[in-house]
């Protein structure tokens, strides 16, 4: 049995049950398991920008790691504003405190959108328009460019899960049409995960759903196959 760890939002309602029906669909030996620290709004402001800082979160990854799970992922996308950096340190942490492999949503993308050598970059995200531009320019500093963007202008947290597939679609519509090399759907409490399945054959350039490169990222980190969970997109036939 293989046992994912997964540190999850505390008002995040799409990642687990997305998570469950990829793992499931795919007939594997394997389980994920979750642990939650508070976040309720994303911004800019010392408020939100608190609710990352470590001691909740390896709290969470201490209390995760009783379940003897393989690999602690953070299943978050918040490294977009805060710094690539910011994951790097936490894995060096979680790693450090439960001698755990770990693993992140926002790296995933990284090695990803470098493994496509994607030149060009499709944002989709829930997000405020100044969080949009600060991960904008987070990413094109880790070499990632954005040459298109879409956002829903959303704070509150909870409210992400609220966007449906077909507004989804169509931002995702709106951006290959300003001509990208892949699209990155970026919010673990976004419902992006089926939509990119059926956009990949539609666009046909590579969508990445932020649950998908979460689990993705937990797979690759302890070396565990992929292939059976090629049906949800492109990334895991890499």
């Amino acid at each position: 049995m293989t046992r994912l760890g997964m540190l999850t939002p505390s008002s995040n309602t799409v990642l687990e049950p997305m998570t469950y029906e990829m793992i499931a669909s795919a007939n594997a030996d394997t389980s994920a398991h979750f642990g939650r620290f508070k976040v309720l709004e994303i911004g800019l402001g010392a408020t939100a920008l608190g609710q990352f800082d470590f001691g909740p979160i390896l709290a969470a990854a201490e209390l995760l790691s009783h379940s003897k799970c393989d690999v602690i992922a953070w299943n978050g996308t918040s490294a977009s504003w805060l710094g690539f950096d910011r994951d790097e340190a936490l894995i060096a942490k979680v790693e450090a405190t439960t001698g755990i492999r770990g693993a992140t949503c926002v790296l995933g993308y990284r090695d990803l959108l470098r493994l496509l050598n994607a030149q060009r970059i499709g944002l989709v995200t829930p997000y405020t328009p100044d969080v949009q531009q600060r991960i904008v320019s987070t990413w094109g500093t880790n070499g990632l460019h954005c040459a298109a963007e879409r956002h829903c202008g959303l704070a509150d947290n909870f409210s992400f899960a609220d966007v449906d597939e077909d507004r989804i679609e169509g931002m995702c519509r709106a951006v290959a049409a300003e001509g990208c090399d892949a699209i990155a759907i970026l919010c673990t409490n976004m419902r992006g995960a089926r939509v990119a399945r059926r956009l990949e054959e539609e666009l046909g350039i590579p969508i990445l759903d932020s649950v998908a490169v979460t689990l993705w990222a937990s797979l690759r980190a302890i070396a565990a196959p992929t292939m059976p969970y090629a049906a949800w997109g492109r990334l895991f036939a890499l």
